[in-house]
C-alpha cells in the first residue's frame, strides 16, 4: 500500500545510505517531502532517527528541520495524510508535532543558538542547515538526510558522525567545553548515550564533562532525573553510573550514592566497596527485569550502609539496621529526585526494608511461621523481592555464590508450598476490627487493635487455623483479657 507511492529513486537513495526504513516510514517521509516541495521549504530528517536507523535500532520519533517555518510545514504535511492527524504546535518555541500511524514527527525551522551563562535556554534566531547541525549535542546526532526532490536521501554529515558511529565514540561537533557550558544537560546525555549504546566518550569530551560538572546545578531536577531513569533502563546501567561517578557529576546530583564508594580497613579487616557492589546488583537485576522501580530498589538497597557502618573488634565491619534506615531514606530521596510519591515509592521502600529477610531464611530448619510472615509482608511483591535478593549475591567465590543461590531456590520452594496451603498472599485476617467492635459492643480503642493483632499473629505462628471459626473463637478468648463479653 505504501511502497506504491514511493519512487524507485527515493527507495534506492535511502538504502544506499544504509538507512533501512520500512515501507511505512518511507511513505511518511515521501509525503513530508511532497509538502515541503510545494511550500518551497528545503527540509531534512535529522538527529536521533537517523542515528538509530544507522545503528539498526528501533525508533518511533523523527525530527524534521526545514529552512523556514516548522509550524507551517507541519500543517501542510498533515494535509497529505488521510485521516488528517492533529497538529500540536508551540508558537513560543516554533515547534509543531503530528503523529502518523505510530510515529511521532516533530517539525522545527533551522536555528542558530546562543547562550547566556546562567541559563541553558538559548537565544534563538533563524539559521541554515549548517547552523542547525552546529548546535547539535554530539556528532552522532548531527546527521541529516535530505527530503528534497533534487537529492532525496542524501546524507549530510559535517562532523564525521558516521565514522563516530562505526567507532562507537561520543564526541561533540564543536568545542566540548563550550558545548557543555552552554547546555550542561548535554553532560548527562553524553553519559546516557554511552550507557544505552555501549559507546565510549572521547577523552577530550569526557575531560570537558569533568571540568564543567559544577554547571549541572543550573539544570532542573526533573531533567536530571529523566536522564538518570534512562540510564537505569539501559541494558547495563553500571556503565552510566560509573561514568557519572568518574566525571564528578554523581557527587553533585546524588551524594548519598557516592558515600557508598571505597573500602576501609582496620587491623587488616576491610569491607567491600559498596558503590561498585551496588552497580553489580543493578546490572544483575537488569538482566532479569526491565522494571524501573525494581532497578531503583537495587540502587537504594544498601544506601544506608555509610551511616550505619561501625567497626567491632570481634566481628569486623557491621552495618546493623541499614535496611530499616535505608527504608526511611527512600521518601526523602524520592522527594529530592521528584519521583512519584505513590505506590512506586512504597514498593521501593518495601524492598529496601525487606531485602535481608530471605537471606535469614536460607536454613534447612526454617519454620513455616517465618515463611508465612515473609509471604504476608511481601504480598504480590514476593517475586520482585526474591529477584533483588538473588541479584544481591555478587561474591566472586563461585562456590559461595552457588550455595547462596541454591538456598534462595529452597526459600522459593518453601514459599510456594506454604502459599499453596495457607493462601497468605495479600491476606487479611478473617476477623476484622469492625466485627470485634460489633461483637463486644465497643468503640474504636486499644483493645480492638490488640485483639486484631493477636489473631493475625496466632495465624501466622500456626497457633490457630486460617479460618473464620478459629479466628472468632480466639477473638472471644482474647476479649476476656480485657474484660469484654459478647453482646450478641
Amino acid at each position: 500500500m505504501f511502497v506504491n507511492e514511493i519512487t524507485h529513486h527515493s527507495l534506492l537513495s535511502l538504502q544506499i545510505m544504509d538507512i533501512q526504513c520500512s515501507d511505512k516510514e518511507l511513505f511518511i517521509l515521501k509525503k513530508i517531502a511532497h509538502a515541503a516541495e510545494k511550500a518551497d521549504m528545503p527540509s531534512y530528517l535529522i538527529g536521533g532517527f537517523v542515528r538509530d536507523k544507522l545503528l539498526d535500532r528501533p525508533s518511533k520519533d523523527a525530527d524534521i528541520v526545514c529552512i523556514g517555518d516548522g509550524i507551517e510545514l507541519a500543517h501542510l504535511a498533515a494535509k497529505e495524510f488521510e485521516p488528517k492527524p492533529h497538529v500540536s504546535f508551540f508558537k513560543n518555541y516554533g515547534t509543531a508535532h503530528i503523529r502518523v500511524y505510530d510515529i511521532d514527527l516533530e517539525f522545527v525551522g533551522a536555528r542558530k543558538e546562543s547562550y547566556q551563562y546562567h541559563s541553558r535556554n538559548p537565544l534563538v534566531v533563524a539559521g541554515t542547515l549548517e547552523d542547525d547541525l552546529n548546535r547539535r549535542d554530539f556528532t552522532i546526532n548531527a546527521l541529516a538526510i535530505s527530503l528534497n526532490e533534487r537529492d532525496f536521501g542524501k546524507l549530510h554529515d559535517l562532523f564525521n558522525g558516521v565514522d563516530d558511529l562505526n567507532n562507537r565514540v561520543i564526541k561533540t561537533p564543536l568545542d566540548p567545553l563550550q558545548t557543555f557550558s552552554d547546555d550542561p544537560l548535554r553532560m548527562m546525555r553524553a553519559i546516557r548515550f554511552a550507557s544505552q549504546l555501549s559507546f565510549n566518550i572521547e577523552e577530550k569530551t569526557f575531560q570537558a564533562i569533568k571540568d564543567n560538572a559544577y554547571r549541572i546545578n543550573i539544570i532542573s531536577q526533573e531533567r536530571i532525573t529523566e536522564e538518570i531513569n534512562k540510564i537505569l533502563l539501559s541494558n547495563k546501567p553500571s556503565v552510566g553510573f560509573d561514568l557519572l561517578y568518574q566525571s564528578g557529576l554523581l557527587h553533585i546530583i546524588f551524594p548519598q550514592m557516592v558515600d557508598l564508594a571505597g573500602a576501609e580497613y582496620i587491623d587488616g579487616k576491610g569491607h567491600k566497596d559498596n558503590f561498585y557492589h551496588t552497580l553489580q546488583v543493578i546490572d544483575n537485576v537488569a538482566t532479569r527485569s526491565s522494571d524501573l522501580w525494581l532497578r531503583w530498589s537495587a540502587v537504594l538497597h544498601d544506601i544506608a550502609k555509610p551511616v550505619t557502618k561501625k567497626f567491632e573488634e570481634d566481628h569486623g565491619w557491621t552495618f546493623h539496621g541499614h535496611e530499616v534506615i535505608g527504608g526511611r531514606m527512600v521518601p526523602k530521596i524520592f522527594t529530592k529526585f521528584k519521583l512519584p510519591k505513590n505506590e512506586k515509592m512504597r514498593f521501593v521502600r518495601k524492598l529496601v526494608e525487606m531485602h535481608l529477610r530471605p537471606i535469614s531464611l536460607t536454613k534447612e530448619n526454617i519454620t513455616d511461621s517465618a515463611i508465612r510472615r515473609l509471604i504476608f509482608d511481601a504480598g504480590d511483591d514476593i517475586e520482585d523481592l526474591m529477584t533483588l535478593c538473588e541479584a544481591d549475591i555478587t561474591s566472586k567465590n563461585k562456590y559461595k555464590k552457588t550455595k547462596y543461590l541454591e538456598n534462595f531456590q529452597m526459600v522459593r520452594l518453601r514459599c510456594r508450598e506454604v502459599e499453596a496451603s495457607d493462601r497468605l498472599r495479600n491476606w487479611q485476617p478473617p476477623v476484622s476490627g469492625a466485627l470485634i467492635m460489633e461483637t463486644f459492643g465497643i468503640k474504636p480503642s486499644r483493645p480492638v487493635g490488640e485483639i486484631k493483632t493477636a489473631i493475625r499473629e496466632a495465624i501466622l505462628d500456626g497457633k490457630i487455623d486460617n479460618s473464620y471459626e478459629a479466628a472468632f473463637a480466639y477473638m472471644l478468648e482474647k476479649g476476656k483479657i480485657f474484660g469484654l463479653k459478647p453482646v450478641r
